[in-house]
């Protein structure tokens, strides 16, 4: 059974920071690459972050520098630190699997989504 829950979002001012965490299921999370996807009010999905099952990390040049994505391999949970945040990052932020090609973030097409945590960030 596929199963993703996000946590940690909130309301933060501009310049501060946030964790989010998921919990995945062990058929989504073993082997995969998997990434964080947020949602603004209006606008598509966009892929920002990834990380491969042996560590390597790719980012959206929106988010270079600022966000960092992890996992904890043994707890099948995926984190996404971010700091320095800014208004347009505001949205609902899920995690999912993704891909890693040319150094770049690559999104899928996933059946299944969890219900993602809101992120808001006011001046």
């Amino acid at each position: 059974q596929e199963q993703l829950v996000e946590s940690g979002g909130g309301l933060v001012r501009a310049g501060g920071s946030l964790r989010l965490s998921c919990a995945a299921s062990g058929r989504i999370f073993s082997g995969n690459t998997l990434g964080w996807y947020r949602q603004a009010p209006g606008n598509q999905r966009e892929l920002v972050a990834t990380i491969a099952s042996g560590g390597s990390t790719n980012y959206a040049d929106s988010v270079k520098g600022r966000f960092t994505i992890s996992r904890d391999n043994a707890k099948s949970t995926v984190f996404l630190q971010m700091d320095s945040l800014k208004p347009e990052d505001t949205g609902v932020y899920y995690c999912n699997r993704a891909l890693q090609f040319g150094g770049r973030p690559v999104p899928l097409a996933n059946g299944y989504w969890g219900q993602g945590t809101q992120v808001t960030v006011s001046l």
